[in-house]
């Protein structure tokens, strides 16, 4: 995935917001809270750092491509990068970067969830 495909993708997920900082990384958020960031790197493999699940945590912190997040995982925080080949494929990081806009938004409170639409229940 390229940082374009990255930033479509992201943008197209409800309710998100991007802001490029931090060195020139590609910040989305939702809510104001981040959910993915794509940047820090010098080589050809973009660099995509996402929240994850306990479950996703223990299946990918030492899958080839993906490592603990850096500066977030240091601190506890359950994120992960997808960093080097062979990584993640491109459904995948998609499904992965949908899971961290969930699991960020339902941090959110439920008055900021309902002004969103996020994680409502149907009519």
């Amino acid at each position: 995935m390229t940082y374009e495909e990255y930033n479509a993708f992201c943008e197209s997920l409800p309710a998100t917001s991007h802001v490029v900082q931090w060195g020139g990384s590609h910040v989305w958020k939702v809510g104001g809270k981040v959910f993915a960031i794509g940047g820090w790197d010098d080589g050809a493999h973009p660099h995509i750092t996402f929240k994850v699940s306990d479950i996703a945590w223990e299946l990918l912190r030492e899958a080839p491509g993906c490592r603990p997040a850096p500066y977030l995982a240091s601190r506890g925080m359950k994120w992960i990068q997808s960093y080097d080949s062979p990584g993640l494929s491109d459904a995948e990081l998609k499904n992965y970067l949908t899971d961290s806009h969930k699991l960020v938004s339902l941090g959110l409170t439920k008055k900021k969830q309902k002004e969103l639409g996020l994680n409502q229940e149907p009519s």
